[in-house]
Parts: structure tokens; sequence; C-alpha cells
């Protein structure tokens, strides 16, 4: 994740995109919000497999497109935008007492014609992207790179949660509720994407006349394309979107709780939640990655005992995760075995793992972002085991899946350098990017929240609220909450 650079970042001069991180009414500054507990619901919806994307039998909807090419790309986002206002104008009114008004125009462009349209008040060549603009109360979209590139790695409902997040702040601009000229750009940017997440739900629960979205990989997928487009650094003036950790909650909250939170979300909601965690690098130099290697293995094990202080910590073995293991299954690379109290780690595999996702010059976004702590989150949730044994409880459930990866949360928010106890004592921390390491890796293969035979659960939706509750809540939050 570090150093990455983001589209959508680098062209926030023009328009207004993308999210953060935030809260609701109901929760408390620094806690995590509305998580249900059952690991086999989402945000109280059933765990659902099955079809995502395009209804197949829906009609067409009757859309105004400005400068469309009738192709496929913009009939999809024409359906997307109908159903999105249909949306709004049962939510708007009840909301901000007022008449819901829909845009004024959809714009759509090839950023590689010369002679293609302006987007307020701008020129459309060499703009991959979509926005909505402030002064004319329009959206528009590139209907040939980013979008197309959206849709070929995250899947149709990623571009409707784009033109959803562009939607919101259609909303915000109707209802007054977070003018630019006031309210900090990453505020609009979390309110947007909760919005963007109060529709997904709509879509999930079968409301949607043009789309449906299952609830693990269907949703794990929205959710991964969020990632793609995070700051890489919060403190940059420049970057308003929030980092994937705040883009990821943004999202959930509105999924959770619907829009009624999302104009709720203001600056100091957003400080509360970053809590000590690393927010920028020490100098230009620093790319925040610690090369996995035997020794640096040690170094983490060694911060870990620091954090939980166990009276009998679990046996480092760097010589393969095959443990010979008599109550548990090998999780290459990294197993954790209750009978002997050890844990083995496959040295180069798990470095492997590490090793930042190769993308081509033309690609804009990753579908899955990697680096050091992508590895070493493995390491912390095989200790995350050791700890649960400890204590007694169960590792063949899904309750210990999420236990680990709520655990897991736990040791990453103690990893700050902030935390005096890892300064003076030796320990390592963390640097940004990092959360955003551990959310890509929970979306997508689970393996850093699964049990002792390496079984997740099926919504990466809930191993992410999980992670988050042991960043915000702690230790007490995670044994307390997942029984």
């Amino acid at each position: 994740m570090k150093g990455y650079q983001h589209l959508l970042v680098r062209l926030t001069g023009l328009v207004v995109v993308a999210v953060a991180l935030a809260g609701c009414a109901e929760s408390v500054p620094g806690q995590a919000v509305s998580i249900y507990d059952d690991p086999f619901r989402v945000a109280g919806l059933e765990a659902t497999s099955g079809p995502s994307g395009a209804r197949p039998s829906a009609p067409d909807a009757d859309v105004a497109i400005t400068n469309t090419d009738g192709g496929d790309v913009d009939i999809m986002l024409g359906n997307a935008i109908a159903d999105i206002e249909l949306y709004w104008s049962q939510k708007f009114p009840a909301l901000f007492d007022q008449e819901f008004e829909p845009v004024k125009e959809l714009i759509s462009w090839d950023p590689t014609q010369r002679r293609g349209p302006t987007f307020c008040g701008e020129t459309t060549e060499d703009l991959p992207n979509a926005g909505y603009c402030t002064k004319d109360h329009t959206i528009g979209w590139d209907r040939e790179v980013l979008l197309p590139e959206v849709i070929a790695k995250f899947g149709d409902i990623a571009a409707v949660f784009v033109l959803a997040h562009e939607y919101g702040h259609a909303v915000q601009t109707k209802a007054n509720i977070a003018p630019a000229a006031k309210v900090a750009g990453i505020v609009r940017e979390q309110q947007a994407d909760c919005f963007a997440g109060s529709f997904l739900r709509h879509i999930a629960e079968g409301e949607s006349e043009h789309f449906r979205l299952n609830t693990s990989d269907g949703l794990n997928n929205v959710l991964a394309s969020a990632v793609a487009i995070g700051d890489t650094d919060p403190t940059n003036p420049g970057n308003v979107h929030g980092s994937a950790f705040e883009r990821v909650t943004a999202v959930q909250i509105g999924f959770t709780n619907g829009p009624s939170p999302c104009e709720r979300i203001d600056q100091k909601d957003i400080e509360s939640r970053r809590a000590d965690l690393p927010q920028r690098f020490i100098d230009d130099l620093d790319d925040g990655e610690l090369p996995v290697t035997e020794e640096s293995l040690k170094m983490f094990a060694d911060s870990f005992q620091l954090i939980f202080e166990l009276p009998d910590p679990p046996k480092l073995d760097l010589d393969g995760a095959a443990l010979d293991c008599p109550n548990a299954e090998v999780t290459q690379p990294v197993s954790y075995c209750p009978a002997t109290n050890a844990i083995g780690v496959s040295v180069d595999a798990l470095a492997e793992r590490a090793t930042p996702t190769p993308t081509s010059r033309r690609d804009l976004l990753s579908t899955h972002l990697t680096g050091d702590y992508t590895a070493y989150l493995l390491l912390a949730s095989r200790y995350t085991l050791a700890i649960q044994n400890h204590k007694g409880e169960d590792l063949h459930s899904p309750e210990t899946a999420l236990r680990a990866a709520c655990l897991s949360g736990v040791i990453t928010a103690a990893l700050s350098p902030e935390n005096p106890k890892m300064l003076e004592e030796g320990g390592v921390w963390l640097s940004p990017g990092d959360l955003d390491e551990a959310i890509s890796g929970l979306l997508t293969d689970g393996l850093a929240a699964s049990d002792v035979n390496g079984r997740t659960v099926p919504s990466g939706f809930s191993r992410v609220d999980a992670f988050r509750t042991g960043v915000l809540e702690g230790e007490a939050g995670c044994h307390g909450r997942y029984q």
C-alpha cells in the first residue's frame, strides 16, 4: 500500500469523490459500531452466496445520458442511476424534510478522445474518473478506462457503488448537510461512502430493480474496490478519501444502519476512530516495509508477548508450517498447534505473501493490496490462537475465527508508534498502509480470520468488523463479543 498512487486522489481538484471512516448516533467515540455477532449473518442479513450483478431479466431503464455511445457500460450505469434515484426519492424526504431533486444531467465520455464533452467546466480528455459537480448538479463518468476496469476487477456492483458514492455528494449538496466551504473534504467523502453503503444494503435486501448482491463474495468484492481507492497518507491535505480501513468502515456503517447516521459523521468522530494508529511516514525515504525474515518474525513474536504477557508464550518454529500436530491441521504458510503450543512458519512462503502485487502500467487499481503486514498479520492471527488456547476457548469454531480477527486487531492497535511499551522495550510498530494491507487480506483469503484448521467465515464484512472491534475496543471486546 505504501506509496501507491490512487487516481481519484490525484484528480480531486476537479471532482468530489471517495470516502473514509465514521460513526453513528448510537456509537461511542472510539468504539466499533453496530457489529452483529452471528458468524453466518452480515449486519443482520443472512450470509448468502449466489449471483451478484445485473439482473438478466430486468428491462433497461429509460435514462438520458449526454454523449453516450449506447454501449453496455453506459446502459448498465444508466440502470444504476435509475435505481439510485428511486431509492433517494423514497429516503430523502423522510431524512431531510424536503423534496428530492434528481441530478440535472448525466454525462459519459471517452477520455482517449480529444473532442469529448466538458464536465464541471473542464475537458474530459485524459480524465479517467467519475464524479459529481456541485456547480451544476451533474454526475459524469468515464466509460472507457476507469469504470470498465472497476467492472472487470470487482464486478458490476462495484461500478454501481462508485455512482452511489457520487450520488451521495448530490444528496449532501441538496440537503446542505456538509457544505464544501465549511466542512473538511474527508468528512464529505466519508458521508458519501456511508450513503453508498446504505444503497448496497438496499440491493442486498432484493429491493433494487436492476441489480442483486450476495453478502459473501459479492459484498467482499465491493468492499475490495473501496480498498483500492484509499489514501496512503491521511495527513496529506490532498488526500481526502480516507485510508482503506476508514473507507470500509464508512461503507459498513451505511450498510448496517441505513442512511440516517451518515450525515452525523464529522471530523471529531473521524479523529476518535483513528486513535493512535499511524498517520504518516517517518520521512520521504520511508516506504514502511520490513522484509519478512527469521529475525523480523522473532521481533514480531517478541512484540506480541510484550502486549499480552502470556505465562506460557507459544514457541516459534521457523522450519516450516507443517508441525505434525495431533489436534490441528496445517495452515500454510503459518500454523498453530495447540498440543505443543507452537507456531510453525514457512518463512519463504510467508515472505512471498508480503511481496507487493505487481500491476501493469495500464492498471489504475490493484485488486489486492499486499505488503509486509499482509504476512505479519497472519503470524499475529496464529498467535491469537495461543491466547485463546490459554483461556480455554474453543479453537475449532466460527467464533474462533472471529476472535482471531478481533485479537489481531488488538495487536495491530498496540503496535502503534504512540505506544510507549513498544518504544521503551524494543518492540516493532506499524506505519501508514499496514491497516489497509490487513483489510485487503481479510477481504480476500481470510486466513487471518480463521480457526486453528484454517476455516474462516464466509463474509469478509464480518471478518473486517471483528478486526475493527479489536482495534477500537481491545481484548475485552473480543472475548466478550465472540463467545
